[in-house]
């Protein structure tokens, strides 16, 4: 199925304005409030797109397209539109906002019980922030504040332009709390190599070929630089630098859970009120840690950038936390290539060392955070060429591009219940939680397009657009038919009819929801890229046009026809069409081929009916 960005984000749009406003009005419905996390979610599945994509803008009314207007027009008219956004956003500041003032990041009904017969999560657990939300903030505060940089110069409304005070405030205020929370959710796990996480490690990165000291002495001089900055850069605690320092010991970084039990408050000037107390254990988690990377990754935008949406302490945060996104993204893509002649991540499926969980989930998370890398520093075919390989793997082990087997449960453990996530650390508070991972195919997705994006390598290229079409198709078949949320996720006994599925008790994912719309906002800017340039059709199209000019010029030097000028004009509007090939030439071979065949078919007739002419006469 071809991803046409447009038409599908538009249909999204159509869904969402179907199912969150009622009256032109915003309607958080029954489970509005319940959790920060769906809640951001569901605003950034417009706000979103209408920030990134300027054809879908709706900051300016003035500038809103038919087929937007057409789509949102449940959600109130062109004028309406911006201001019912605007309040809508307000709502969700106020309703994750404490009594104390201070911005709240609850998981809510996103945390499940690990063991049923301990009973649900506590009210208390319920309002733990979660880097989920955190993350998210991060992405949807910079959307807002760079939505209400326009929009207040466009209306004249008193109401709106007190209300857009406020949101400006608070929406600031939440960015702050949100750095700061993922500041203080960062960790380093120092552990020994006897122990049993580095036994785990161990066998992880030696793949059953190399020995323990062999594996240590890898890792040892992998990461020294790495290690040295650090224990240099970062202010861990005594116990940890010291276990850092130590070359025989092996550490892992990244992001935990929720904030860090003992984790220091982070000095800053800004009005975010108290810093609560952490309760996870210091133990990274690949999840968490791929969702911080992606929400730091905005702060350092060209939008963010250019529109100037971080204040002076907000920027200092953002360095701190950019340090960490860089440390960390090295770590773990050496990791996953640790060894050049098989790379741990191509032992699917990965095994997580803190949690001792194995899942292909964990396979996908380690692969995102290394096209993470491959982003950020100039990737080699052979390691783009072995990502894209990863990624078909893990399509087919999905059941994605293959089909299921008898009594298959990977249907059940990826797409439906999910692979379930100990929360280590709070048990302190309650019975133990969990959090499910149900987004396989909206990450694989996501993950695909981002690596196509990179991509520069004809082979690649088109093995990325046809996993991104096929997982794409898969994803499509997969939105709700019927009821509440109809056309947007999840119903995935769709693509499965004949698998073992469970209900949810949430009629709409707005996990999977929100991931399909920042898709379609990828795949549009994928698109707005120069197309991959072929050698051989570059040394074609030169070759053509060397032809074509030399013809050209020869043409010139005949005497005119008596035509009335068509001679003439026609000569003209060939040099027009070999001047453009010539432009495109370097960007676009392929179309400088075409016009520059186009430019000897014409000269071609026009030497024809001279000869014709000719012997007429």
């Amino acid at each position: 199925m071809q991803i046409k960005p447009r038409q599908h984000l538009l249909d999204i749009w159509q869904a969402i304005a179907r199912h969150s406003f009622e009256r032109e009005q915003w309607a958080w419905g029954e489970w509005g409030g319940q959790s920060s996390v769906a809640d951001a979610e569901r605003l950034l599945c417009l706000l979103y797109p209408a920030t990134e994509i300027p054809a879908f803008r709706l900051d300016d009314p003035d500038t809103t397209q038919e087929d937007v207007q057409q789509a949102l027009r449940k959600a109130g008219g062109r004028l309406d539109l911006p201001a019912n956004l605007v309040k809508a956003a307000s709502e969700f500041m106020r309703n994750h906002t404490g009594e104390d003032k201070r911005p709240t990041f609850a998981g809510g009904y996103y945390f499940g019980s690990q063991d049923k017969g301990q009973g649900e999560p506590t009210e208390e657990q319920r309002q733990l922030g979660v880097v989920d939300s955190f993350s998210m903030s991060i992405t949807l505060c910079l959307a807002t504040l760079g939505f209400l940089k326009v929009y207040e110069t466009r209306t004249r409304r008193s109401d709106i332009q007190e209300t857009i005070a406020e949101l400006r405030s608070a929406t600031s205020n939440r960015l702050t709390a949100a750095m700061v929370s993922l500041l203080r959710s960062f960790t380093v796990n120092a552990f020994d190599a006897d122990s049993a996480q580095g036994r785990n490690l161990v066998e992880l990165l030696g793949q059953g070929r190399l020995s323990p000291r062999q594996v240590l002495s890898m890792y040892q001089s992998r990461f020294r630089a790495l290690r040295a900055a650090i224990v240099e850069s970062l202010s861990l605690g005594i116990d940890v630098q010291a276990g850092l320092k130590d070359e025989n010991q092996f550490f892992e970084c990244g992001w935990s859970w929720s904030l860090v039990k003992d984790a220091p408050e982070v000095e800053t000037d800004e009005p975010i009120g108290p810093q609560p107390k952490g309760a996870a254990d210091p133990v990274p988690y690949l999840y968490f840690t791929v969702v911080a990377l992606d929400g730091i990754q905005d702060l350092f935008s060209d939008r963010t950038l250019t529109l100037g949406l971080l204040n002076t302490e907000q920027q200092k945060l953002a360095e701190a936390l950019r340090l960490r996104w860089e440390l960390t993204q090295q770590y773990w893509s050496g990791i996953a290539r640790f060894d050049p002649e098989r790379w741990p991540l191509e032992d699917i499926p990965w095994r997580t060392t803190g949690q001792e969980l194995e899942s292909e989930y964990f396979s996908l998370s380690v692969a995102a955070i290394l096209v993470h890398d491959l982003m950020r520093r100039r990737a080699t075919d052979d390691d783009l060429a072995r990502t894209v390989t990863v990624m078909e793997r893990l399509a087919e082990r999905g059941r994605i591009t293959s089909r299921m087997t008898r009594d298959d449960r990977t249907v059940f453990e990826l797409h439906n219940a999910g692979v379930k996530l100990p929360l280590q650390g709070s048990e302190r508070l309650g019975p133990p939680m969990t959090w499910s991972l149900h987004d396989f195919s909206a990450q694989l997705l996501k993950r695909t397009i981002q690596l196509r994006a990179l991509s520069r390598n004809l082979d690649s290229h088109d093995r990325l657009l046809k996993l991104a079409e096929d997982v794409f198709d898969h994803m499509w078949r997969r939105r709700i038919r019927e009821g509440e949320g109809t056309g947007l996720w999840d119903y995935v006994h769709a693509a499965y009819p004949e698998a073992e599925i469970v209900t949810r008790r949430v009629p709409v994912s707005w996990n999977i929801t929100e991931r399909v719309a920042e898709v379609m906002v990828q795949v549009h800017q994928m698109y707005r890229q120069p197309p991959v340039r072929s050698p051989e059709l570059f040394e074609l199209a030169g070759a053509l046009l060397s032809e074509s000019a030399h013809l050209l010029g020869n043409e010139q030097m005949e005497p005119a026809p008596t035509d009335d000028g068509r001679h003439g004009m026609q000569l003209r509007n060939i040099e027009v069409k070999l001047r453009r090939a010539r432009t495109l030439l370097d960007q676009q071979p392929g179309t400088a081929y075409a016009l520059a065949l186009d430019v000897l078919g014409q000269l071609d007739s026009l030497n024809r009916a001279r000869e014709a002419a000719a012997q007429g006469r």
